[in-house]
């Protein structure tokens, strides 16, 4: 070979850059981590949430008193002094406050399911809601995934985090680690932001002229699409839907069209339903728009007619909630046309469909950021 191709040329410069690029450039003008003390009722908590627009807040409580989830030491230090002052025990998201609400919620529904009426007469929102935060860390699997990087951590070695399944992690403003490249379980600093995949994924795409060569190819041909999928019909409740989103650790479930024989099926809510019509998504980021005091009903209803009422309380209008939250590709659409749709709804997956809008699969910010990394690092070992 008389050189290198301009793709694979273009592919090493776009890694260059993102070794060169550091975790603490991408950080450095975020607002202040948004967080709950652990004595925060779930009330407290999911006030938070909304009033800051975020899906999830860390847990903090005083040092020496707490082991964080997953055996983790994350420390805010004073920064006159360097004593601790406060200690990380986990993060909660909004689908733990939901979670915890539905698993509360009478167990015989099942055998004998219950009306709305008859759920918000046996149904002590208020009791449910005081408890404290710390009592419900680790309902989903996200609440036990505290993690830090350090903010010399290149964002190749970011990506390598976050194509694992990491979703987020601390980032130091002032870090005593000086080598650290990958996602860790203990940090002491004055204080920290927070780095997500949803603003990893944002950066890549704002910056997408540089990774062309990449992001050119469609998501199918980059390895990035995920063929099984687990789905619920629309006529699924959505308390029995957030149980099973919790069995299965899933933050996202795309919602189908319920065929004639589901009512007969005896099968679970939560199953892989093949070529079904998309008629929406249930996820965290909705679930932003449950008011606290209409939980108790709104727990029973289907996951469909939730997605509207919730739309509806957002100042979104009435009507057609579902449709309004789907963010679909398809198998040959571009991994940067699927990164950029993804920012811009800020998503966590993007749901594949064919032609006639039947589900096929789906492109995750984990599979999009994977896929990337992959791609470089292959270009990097490819002979000139």
């Amino acid at each position: 070979m008389m050189g290198m191709s301009k793709a694979v040329e273009g592919r090493r410069a776009a890694c260059r850059w993102l070794r060169e690029t550091k975790v603490g450039d991408l950080v450095k003008e975020k607002r202040r981590m948004v967080e709950v003390p652990y004595t925060a009722t779930l009330r407290d908590t999911l006030n938070a949430l909304v009033a800051n627009n975020v899906v999830a807040v860390p847990v903090a409580a005083p040092p020496g008193r707490w082991i964080g989830a997953g055996g983790t030491s994350i420390v805010e230090l004073d920064r006159a002094t360097g004593a601790p002052r406060k200690h990380y025990i986990g993060i909660v998201t909004m689908l733990d406050v939901l979670i915890h609400i539905a698993e509360e919620e009478g167990e015989d529904t099942a055998s004998s399911p219950r009306t709305a009426a008859a759920a918000a007469r046996g149904f002590d929102l208020e009791h449910r809601m005081s408890v404290p935060v710390s009592s419900i860390i680790g309902h989903s699997l996200e609440g036990l995934s505290l993690w830090t990087l350090n903010p010399n951590t290149s964002l190749m070695d970011c990506m390598e985090a976050f194509s694992k399944g990491v979703h987020r992690a601390m980032v130091p403003v002032e870090s005593r680690a000086e080598h650290v490249v990958a996602a860790e379980l203990e940090e002491a600093s004055p204080g920290y932001r927070m780095l997500t995949q949803k603003d990893l994924l944002a950066y890549l795409s704002a910056s997408r002229d540089r990774l062309a060569a990449v992001l050119t190819p469609s998501v199918a041909e980059m390895g990035a699409l995920n063929t099984a999928v687990f789905s619920v019909t629309a006529a699924a409740r959505v308390i029995d839907t957030l149980k099973a989103m919790r069995a299965a650790s899933l933050s996202s479930v795309p919602i189908v069209a319920a065929a004639d024989d589901d009512n007969n099926a005896g099968g679970d809510v939560l199953a892989q339903r093949g070529r079904r019509r998309l008629v929406g998504t249930l996820s965290a980021t909705d679930l932003r728009g449950c008011p606290a005091e209409r939980l108790q009903s709104w727990l029973y209803l289907t996951v469909v007619e939730f997605l509207d009422r919730a739309a509806t309380a957002a100042g979104g209008g009435g009507g057609g909630g579902a449709e309004r939250r789907l963010v679909t590709c398809r198998r040959e659409s571009s991994l940067g046309k699927v990164m950029e749709a993804a920012a811009a709804a800020r998503v966590h997956r993007v749901w594949a469909v064919d032609g006639e809008g039947l589900l096929v699969g789906l492109v995750s910010l984990s599979d999009m950021l994977r896929a990337v990394r992959e791609s470089l690092l292959a270009a990097e070992q490819e002979l000139p």
